[in-house]
């Protein structure tokens, strides 16, 4: 406590202490993780750099297999970024007080995961330079062109909405730490911000418009992703069903990584008594309805496609069921559906540790998901084309954790920079979120409220 005091100018509030001492303290599991990391982001350079060189033919992709683990990997990051606008934006437009803790560790994962999804489009492309073919030669009724403008918007309104709060946690930090490269930094994003009455007001409005903003954005988002896929005649793609399936699978998959996110932070900076077992434990009851959402879905697209008994359809369908991809698939149920069931329906397994267990495995089954709806498709085409096969090399292997690995080291950075924990909003929540929630608690009941 010593040690942090002398980093301050000034007294800070002593809850206010946990949320500072990653940004004032950095230890040696914290540079050792961060090797790590950087090794691994290292190798999977060194594989785009090969690919570059030499083509995607050092891939596994061939004809008619033209899209493989890169595409999987963009529809994954896609859809765990609604982890952060959505799920934050809804909880704060219903006023769940619960919320205040893991609002900014959501948001972060947002903003950061979009960059990784649409670098492996660039990866998959080939060659980076043909991604400006879009915008020269893109054509209003490509999807694709649908695509590109949504994720820009997107990004946009998701890095505003993550700025908006962090303004205040900023100034505090411009204000209170001694060091005046530091101050200097904070100062230029402060955007002086004094705290006065006026400020608030328009803060709090720019944060509930942007609020009401990127929920349809969001939703929009993973929409017009699955329409890649829905808008081609190809089998088991074209479906109407597709759009409200990958929205559904994004914010599923999406609350399994924020519980991840939260998980860590809370072993790693010991803030426990922010990141509480309550907070898990609604997440972790989100999670099971989506769950059960997410196999409503599954099962009726697959339903559908077995009862029309179209030869193409009923290609792909089993290639899934009972064929080559009949591991992936199977397992992806076990990890998206019976695990979450069995754990996250007891109360008594609904815990902090129960909660990520069960994280783990729907990361693991979401990635499984996108890839069985990638590959079947392509290695049954409709016209009667030579049936492909693809495996994947360690190049496409080695980009793909090189992207996980950076994503982790951009968050750990952040957290390093800005309080994870938005610091106004928990001290808001102490001295007015307790008597608003009782009074609209009251506004509930039968009867002229006392």
């Amino acid at each position: 406590m010593d040690k942090l005091d002398d980093l301050l100018v000034s007294d800070v509030a002593k809850e206010d202490v946990p949320i500072l001492k990653p940004i004032l303290h950095t230890g040696k599991k914290f540079y050792a993780v961060v090797f790590i990391l950087v090794v691994i982001i290292l190798i999977g350079v060194y594989a785009w750099i090969l690919q570059l060189k030499k083509g995607l033919g050092i891939t596994g992709l061939n004809h008619p297999i033209f899209w493989g683990v890169y595409i999987t990997n963009f529809v994954f990051f896609i859809g765990i970024s609604h982890a952060g606008t959505l799920i934050s934006a809804i909880l704060r437009l219903a006023h769940a007080e619960w919320r205040r803790a893991i609002t900014r560790s959501a948001e972060v994962i947002t903003v950061l995961v979009l960059f990784f999804g649409v670098f492996n489009i660039v990866t998959d492309l080939g060659r980076p330079g043909r991604m400006f073919k879009v915008f020269t030669d893109g054509k209003l009724g490509s999807p694709l062109l649908w695509d590109v403008v949504s994720i820009s918007i997107y990004l946009a309104a998701s890095a505003i909405y993550l700025y908006l709060p962090l303004i205040p946690d900023i100034a505090l930090m411009r204000d209170k730490l001694r060091s005046k490269t530091k101050r200097f930094f904070y100062g230029i994003f402060a955007l002086n911000w004094k705290g006065t009455e006026k400020q608030w007001t328009i803060l709090e409005k720019a944060i509930s418009v942007m609020a009401v903003i990127v929920i349809p954005v969001a939703i929009s988002v993973h929409t017009v992703v699955s329409y890649v896929f829905a808008m081609t005649i190809q089998p088991m793609w074209h479906s109407t069903i597709f759009g409200p399936y990958f929205v559904t699978g994004a914010i599923f998959s999406g609350i399994a990584a924020l519980i991840l996110a939260m998980y860590f932070i809370r072993r790693s900076y010991h803030l426990e008594d922010y990141l509480k077992p309550v907070h898990f434990n609604n997440l972790g009851l989100l999670m099971l309805v989506m769950s059960l959402l997410w196999f409503y879905f599954t099962f009726t697209e697959n339903l559908t496609a077995f009862y029309g008994a179209e030869p193409a359809h009923l290609a792909v369908f089993w290639s899934k069921f009972t064929g080559a991809y009949a591991p992936y698939f199977w397992t992806m149920v076990v990890c998206c559906f019976v695990i979450p069931l069995v754990i996250l329906s007891n109360r008594r397994t609904r815990t902090v540790t129960g909660t990520m267990v069960v994280s783990i495995f729907v990361i693991i089954g979401m990635w499984l998901e996108r890839f069985t709806i990638v590959l079947p498709t392509l290695i049954n085409p409709r016209l009667p084309y030579e049936r492909g096969i693809y495996h994947p090399t360690w190049i496409e292997f080695a980009v793909t954790a090189g992207c996980f690995a950076a994503f982790i080291l951009l968050y750990m950075l952040f957290t390093k920079f800005f309080p994870i924990i938005s610091m106004w909003e928990v001290k808001q929540g102490r001295e007015k979120g307790i008597k608003e929630t009782e009074e609209r608690i009251k506004s509930y009941l039968p009867g002229k409220a006392q």
